[in-house]
């Protein structure tokens, strides 16, 4: 059986922040997933190819990998993605927004004045977000992801800042509420196994 291998662009002004300093960068996504990559700087592309021996799933974490840095995150929250546990999600506003106007308009709401709504949103659903190009990107858990997604969605749709503030602060209430069962729960369960 032969080795994976796939390919993928990344836009030429974040080419050299996948290769890093002296290819520290690469060297260490390649260590992180097992990979190897061949960075093509004059297509900006890189090819990344998994060992038959590597986890199934170690080329598309690179390329999760790669597109997180692609859409402007620095390298160590890209890296984030090797957890089996975290996710990246690309909102594409181009495809919502035709009009280079609108786009503008629409970054600049999930921006805020000085980055305070997107600071806001990253704390309340415990999440990174990246505004780069004509995309927004999320990473962060399943569920943090998912709140931090509809905030994003409901500023892009025109509500106000004060109402995805609230419905922001809400959702950390349930998720603080869900994880205190659940170690309640869990307690609950040792003391029975206990008895």
């Amino acid at each position: 059986m032969k080795n994976i291998v796939e390919t993928i662009r990344i836009p030429r002004e974040r080419i050299g922040v996948v290769i890093g300093k002296g290819g520290e960068m690469k060297a260490t996504i390649e260590q992180a997933t097992k990979t190897k990559l061949t960075v093509d700087s004059e297509n900006n592309t890189v090819m990344i190819e998994a060992a038959e021996d590597a986890d199934p799933l170690s080329i598309w974490k690179t390329k999760q990998i790669l597109t997180a840095i692609g859409r402007g995150f620095n390298p160590k929250t890209a890296l984030k993605l090797v957890d089996d546990d975290v996710f990246l999600e690309v909102i594409d506003l181009k495809s919502i927004f035709p009009s280079e106007k609108s786009q503008i308009r629409i970054k600049g709401r999930i921006i805020g004045e000085k980055g305070k709504t997107r600071r806001i949103i990253e704390e309340l659903s415990e999440t990174k977000i990246s505004v780069y190009g004509d995309t927004v990107a999320i990473i962060g858990e399943q569920e943090q992801l998912k709140i931090a997604k509809k905030a994003v969605e409901m500023l892009i749709k025109g509500l106000s800042h004060g109402t995805v503030y609230k419905y922001l602060s809400k959702m950390k209430q349930d998720l603080k509420q869900k994880k205190y069962d659940l170690w309640e729960r869990t307690a609950e369960l040792k003391e029975e196994d206990s008895k």
